[in-house]
């Protein structure tokens, strides 16, 4: 009896042009991924009859939704699909900006060693966040929702496509910039940076179907948090006034060739602790918010070169 092994799973994905519905003939495109954990879950309708023995009749099943969790390491044009998700938009000129339209995906989990496929439809990105620190890939983890999943003993692929071939982008290629884009804007003691796109995505259940007809979702939450040494008074004076900013990160894979540019265009400084937490050097935190941007009519613009 042979068991499925992570090492010869295959994840999969195509776009949807209506929610819940995998295109005809779908061509699948693999994804590079270090983890997930997409599943079916239902809601349990239990009885409360009380008949004197202590012990339960009814146990049904009720609504169900997809989701879990991708985690991958960022990669140039491998992702572009989920950010778009991420992003309610598409690339237009390979800027792609915060928008009002969903964007849905049809995802394969392939158990290939034992030809075993569940599929995941109406799938969006409910969230996606990324981390950036010395000594690791750029870390991104896109949380998934969506409205179903089917197993199934074959693909419903009729082609199924290698990724983009990239190197995942890492903390030693690109840069951080506040308050301008110029070389004397770079941050160059940033420990750290995480920031995530929010978007709140619910299933909307309805009577006479356990899956839900739509997903329902809320504004674009875009926060973050920077940690830099504590050398100057520069970036806790901008949380004291409340002075608004700009943040630019500048992701390159190594060797150049390909980057990756988020733009924060105003965002402000919602704290600065500088505690004393040994006798190392000392840290600022510096939570941000990223607002809407009148001249860039968003508030996190992505640029692929």
């Amino acid at each position: 009896m042979a068991f499925a092994q992570g090492s010869r799973t295959r994840l999969a994905f195509i776009p949807e042009v209506i929610f819940g519905t995998t295109p005809a003939t779908p061509t699948l495109v693999t994804l590079p991924i270090k983890t997930h954990s997409l599943a079916l879950t239902k809601d349990r309708l239990q009885g409360e009859d009380i008949l004197g023995d202590r012990m339960a009749r009814v146990d049904r099943h009720g609504n169900r939704q997809a989701g879990g969790n991708l985690e991958v390491d960022m990669r140039a044009g491998t992702f572009d699909a989920f950010l778009e998700s991420a992003m309610f938009s598409a690339f237009a000129t390979d800027v792609l900006k915060v928008g009002t339209v969903p964007r849905f995906l049809t995802l394969e989990d392939a158990a290939l060693d034992i030809g075993q496929f569940r599929i995941f439809r109406g799938m969006g990105v409910s969230s996606a966040s990324f981390s950036v620190a010395p000594n690791q890939m750029v870390q991104t983890t896109f949380e998934m929702v969506g409205k179903g999943a089917t197993q199934a003993s074959s693909t419903i692929a009729d082609t199924v496509t290698a990724y983009t071939e990239s190197a995942p982008f890492d903390s030693y290629s690109g840069a951080i910039y506040d308050g301008g884009t110029t070389s004397g804007d770079v941050i160059g003691v940033v420990s750290s940076m995480s920031f995530s796109i929010q978007n709140a995505l619910a299933p909307t259940f309805v009577i006479g179907n356990a899956e839900t007809p739509q997903l329902e979702f809320g504004r674009a939450v875009v926060e973050g948090e920077l940690s830099v040494y504590y050398e100057d008074a520069v970036l806790i004076n901008k949380f004291l006034n409340e002075t608004e900013s700009s943040i630019r990160l500048v992701m390159d894979a190594p060797g150049g060739g390909s980057a990756y540019t988020f733009d924060f265009p105003r965002v402000k400084y919602n704290g600065a602790d500088a505690p004393l937490a040994n006798p190392q050097s000392r840290m600022i935190t510096l939570p941000f918010v990223a607002l809407f941007d009148e001249d860039t009519a968003s508030n996190l613009v992505i640029t692929r070169e």
